[in-house]
């Protein structure tokens, strides 16, 4: 016969309340497993950890626990049940969360590699709030700038050779230089989106086609600045059948509102992007993943981003 754990030890009228200067709010341990991931470790030994933690709440007379003294307990509990790494990577979150500077991701990609999808995991382990896609900045663009003033935001991104108006030489591909001039154009806004979160210290995530490196000044590589932490990425499908397969994905998660012979016509163009983007990349030094498997994908970008942090700790440690 199974053993079974005893019952908790404090009533459910009961609730342990954390207190912050002179501010008590109850303890959540979805909460606190929601904040855990950001370690990248997996949401469901996340959520064990949380658990062992409310235990340990729950044997203890008081009915209030400072945060700092909580903070204590998910260390012990991080250490014995997840690793040093995970602690590490604990300690160093809220260190980061501490000095206020925001976490920005940048991911690039060309149509149809899974940036979204990136995004929305990326921003939901690391407890980031806002997403933001390139492709709504360029709508609001479009809204406020005719096609005959701004020509390259009214179309596509494979598409977007139909906006060039100049004739170009042999040695120029149209689809690409129509997409570096909306690049251009997008960026503008995508700057003053980046320039805002930066003032106000909000994390957030900006995905989309026009995250090209090199074009994004923000978007350098060795993004550890004193005023926000910033990775660049960019997400490609380098298999042309597998990357010929997402659309017909997004085709039945979509209902069908993205029809995917449109983008199967334009694949070789969407291709041909990609390795622009891909060309761009190794020039500026810029993080690729290669999306065959989104959790190997997301654990890469979580893997980048400590990288990341290390490096800005042991520069600011240098400056001293």
């Amino acid at each position: 016969m199974v053993a079974m754990n005893p019952l908790p030890r404090r009533q459910a009228s009961e609730p342990i309340r954390l207190v912050s200067e002179g501010h008590a709010v109850p303890f959540s341990k979805g909460l606190l497993a929601t904040t855990l991931t950001a370690t990248g470790l997996a949401p469901e030994r996340a959520y064990a950890v949380a658990l062992d933690v409310e235990w340990e709440l729950s044997g203890m007379p008081e009915r209030e626990i400072s945060v700092e003294r909580l903070r204590e307990l998910v260390e012990r509990a991080l250490e014995e049940g997840a690793g040093q790494m995970y602690l590490a990577r604990y300690r160093k979150w809220n260190r980061l969360g501490r000095d206020d500077r925001p976490v920005i991701l940048l991911i690039g990609g060309a149509t149809g590699v899974g940036k979204s999808t990136m995004a929305a995991h990326l921003a939901e382990r690391l407890g980031l709030l806002r997403i933001i896609a390139t492709d709504s900045i360029r709508e609001v663009m479009r809204a406020f700038f005719s096609e005959s003033l701004m020509p390259s935001i009214h179309y596509s991104s494979y598409d977007s050779d139909r906006a060039v108006r100049m004739p170009l030489g042999s040695d120029l591909n149209s689809h690409v230089v129509g997409f570096m001039e909306q690049v251009e154009m997008v960026n503008v806004g995508v700057q003053a989106v980046l320039g805002r979160s930066i003032k106000e210290r909000t994390s957030l995530v900006v995905e989309g086609v026009h995250m090209v490196p090199g074009m994004l000044p923000a978007a350098k590589p060795g993004g550890a600045r004193e005023d926000a932490l910033i990775l660049a990425m960019v997400v490609a499908v380098k298999d042309a059948d597998l990357h010929r397969s997402h659309f017909l994905v997004r085709e039945r998660e979509t209902s069908g509102r993205r029809v995917l012979a449109r983008y199967l016509k334009g694949f070789p163009e969407i291709r041909r992007i990609q390795e622009f983007i891909l060309e761009r990349a190794e020039a500026e030094g810029t993080l690729v993943i290669d999306n065959v498997s989104i959790d190997d994908a997301i654990g890469t970008a979580v893997e980048a981003l400590y990288r990341l942090i290390d490096e800005s700790e042991e520069r600011g440690s240098g400056d001293e």
